[in-house]
């Protein structure tokens, strides 16, 4: 091949693949168990499936989320796989999901999710230079207690509840509760439960084995059946390090895989003991899913919730059940 054909050949192929030439980007994800943990599995084949949209992701794995957020922030990581509650401070409208009370179930969380796959609410998807490009449920966020006689709000005051001390709005609802907020973090909320410097804490099952949850129940303790949250986590990325149209592309992918994530966490909720769970009288259900729409609202007018957001939920709730109270008012729409 002489040179000119050479030069040809190397420019034609610049023109067909330029993904090829490019630098990697780097991911990073925030699992409990680091790269042998399901999050990062699942970040293998999202690696995988992002070279048809042109990326070239190198995968890196953190057990400590509060890190993996810091390294996004300061550009050592061109995207991430975190918590929406963390990711919230890069996304207010998306982090908005996992507001308390706001989505009773799977089929609400895959509604929510669907609808941001819709290209009108493409720009929401975008703040400042972050876009969320996929959401995936990471579990239901229940009530774990060292003592089973805390069957009540009533008789929380005064307890010990472990918060994240980057989500304000945990602090608020704990301290209106009458309870005491101990402010933790993701990779030590569940060591104080185990060790009793706390009461009581909120999590998903996909914690339970990982954590050493079942340390903090103990014998006299519990998880009360009644969703909180329901959690997802979230990808994010610098949209200057990822081709034009990638995030569209990305949300669709990832939207498929939610019965992939919702099957992992089945399994976890299965794995926990059958008599460590705690059945909730059904005359509180309706009790708590006030007190929690209550603070919904209050939260919401305060700014800790994206008022956007809260609304689609809220039709989203009454698509489901037009029977419910809340449909009836001018509250979260």
């Amino acid at each position: 091949m002489n040179k000119t054909a050479a030069l040809l050949a190397l420019a034609t192929g610049l023109l067909i693949a330029p993904s090829a030439f490019a630098a990697p980007t780097k991911m990073c994800i925030f699992d409990i168990a680091g790269r042998n943990g399901p999050a990062f599995n699942q970040a293998r084949d999202y690696a995988v499936a992002a070279k048809e949209w042109g990326a070239d992701i190198e995968l890196q794995a953190y057990v400590d989320e509060r890190l993996v957020a810091e390294d996004f922030k300061t550009g050592k990581c061109d995207a991430v796989a975190i918590s929406a509650l963390r990711g919230r401070q890069f996304n207010q409208f998306v982090g908005s999901i996992d507001s308390i009370g706001a989505v009773p179930t799977y089929k609400h969380l895959q509604a929510i999710i669907d609808l941001t796959n819709n290209p009108k609410l493409a720009p929401k998807m975008t703040q400042g230079h972050f876009e969320v490009v996929g959401i995936l449920p990471i579990g239901a966020a229940y009530v774990m207690v060292n003592d089973r006689s805390i069957n009540s709000v009533e008789k929380a005051a005064g307890k010990k509840i472990a918060v994240l001390d980057y989500d304000k709005s945990q602090a608020k609802m704990v301290q209106q509760l009458g309870a005491q907020p101990v402010s933790s973090e993701v990779i030590n909320f569940g060591s104080k439960f185990n060790n009793g410097q706390v009461d009581i804490i909120a999590a998903p099952a996909i914690a339970y084995q990982p954590l050493e949850l079942y340390k903090g129940i103990g014998q006299k303790g519990g998880i009360y059946r009644f969703s909180l949250v329901q959690l997802t986590a979230n990808l994010i990325i610098r949209k200057d390090k990822f081709p034009e149209g990638f995030g569209a592309k990305s949300r669709v992918w990832v939207s498929k895989q939610f019965d992939r994530a919702v099957k992992l966490v089945d399994i976890a909720e299965k794995a926990v003991p059958a008599a460590a769970w705690l059945d909730i009288p059904p005359a509180d259900h309706a009790k708590y899913e006030v007190l929690m729409r209550e603070a919904r609202i209050q939260m919401t007018k305060e700014g800790f919730y994206d008022a956007e957001m809260t609304k689609l939920l809220k039709k989203i709730r009454c698509k489901f059940d037009a029977g419910l109270g809340e449909c009836a008012d001018k509250n979260e729409s």
